[in-house]
């Protein structure tokens, strides 16, 4: 008998894990623009700085969901030529498009650890020059 008086207890700490479970698996997960501002932020922080230039700026269709502004340039790093894109979409209240041109010098920011991950623009930083 004195274990049936345990019972309510036992499920009660059931019902509590579950509850809590299933609050921690229904966190927010990150959307995609999410993780591409974070990593802006990151390479913004913690980057270093080289000298590059404007390639190409271009309007890029998305899986019919819409349109995408891409800034395409290049930079050096310890003799390598790295060619990169980003997608320039949300920061345009930053970049003048029409200032953009062939050839136009810049600053790029890259990660250290991965040199082929870079930015031109960020929500504090910009490397685009007056030209």
């Amino acid at each position: 008998m004195s274990l049936l008086r345990h019972y309510p207890v036992i499920l009660g700490g059931a019902g509590v894990l579950v509850l809590v479970v299933g609050l921690l698996g229904r966190r927010r997960r990150k959307t995609p623009a999410d993780r591409e501002r974070e990593r802006r932020q990151r390479i913004c922080q913690h980057g270093r700085i080289a000298d590059g230039n404007i390639l190409d700026v271009q309007e890029v269709q998305l899986d019919g969901c819409g349109w995408a502004q891409m800034l395409i340039y290049q930079y050096d790093v310890a003799g390598v030529t790295y060619e990169a894109s980003q997608d320039i979409t949300y920061l345009r209240h930053l970049v003048d498009l029409y200032s953009c041109r062939l050839g136009l010098a810049t600053s790029v920011k890259y990660d250290t650890q991965n040199p082929g991950d870079s930015i031109v623009v960020a929500e504090g930083w910009t490397g685009l020059r007056k030209g």
